[in-house]
């Protein structure tokens, strides 16, 4: 169903003079679709008609799906791994303190959604990562910043005295992290997580 026609005093046709805000309202509809639904389940119609934008307007900013894809790989989620984990570990005043952290704002929000939608970057490689090499090699882009940024913090306050231990330690917290959120997805249950984040708590000097 194609979006209704609006006249040019309307707010939605305002904003075609604003070309960034246009493309970010596509990329917000596209991350928000292809966590939620997959990214193969979600058409480029749904997307357009999400985004309340024309198909001209939609065409030329992404004209073609995959492009699309990479675009919210690169730059939303991307961006919320920055916000929701590297930039808490890294401004806590411990690793460990910012881990738990961030383990324990991911529980509570779940907790009060009642619902377990995934990992946004674990979702989208589980689905892409298998069958085209440009999306491999955007998904381990974003894990290897992931990576990187733990064992920045790691190295920082002392919790390992080696670059590498640093980074096979970040290694662990992230795909610890990301097979008990793939349990809880599939138990829609934060039980899998609240065990994760003792055993951290345990383990991480």
């Amino acid at each position: 169903m194609s979006a209704p026609k609006r006249s040019p005093a309307s707010p939605v046709r305002s904003r075609s003079n604003d070309p960034e805000g246009m493309r970010n309202r596509i990329l917000d509809a596209a991350f928000e679709a292809f966590v939620t639904r997959g990214y193969h389940a979600t058409a480029m119609n749904d997307i357009r008609d999400l985004a309340g934008v024309s198909g001209g307007a939609f065409a030329h900013h992404f004209p073609s799906k995959k492009q699309l894809g990479l675009a919210v790989l690169k730059e939303r989620v991307a961006d919320a791994v920055m916000q929701s984990w590297i930039a808490p570990v890294q401004q806590a005043a411990t690793a460990k303190e910012g881990i738990l952290a961030v383990m324990t704002a991911i529980i509570d929000e779940l907790s009060a959604k009642a619902k377990v939608t995934g990992c946004p970057l674990n979702n989208l490689a589980h689905e892409l990562s298998g069958g085209d090499r440009d999306f491999q090699v955007a998904c381990a882009a974003v894990f290897d910043r992931w990576q990187d940024g733990i064992a920045e913090a790691l190295l920082r306050d002392g919790a390992v005295d080696e670059t590498a231990e640093a980074g096979r330690l970040a290694g662990f917290v992230i795909a610890s992290y990301s097979g008990a959120m793939a349990m809880a997805k599939s138990r829609q249950d934060t039980g899998a997580l609240c065990d994760c984040r003792a055993m951290f708590d345990r383990m991480i000097p």
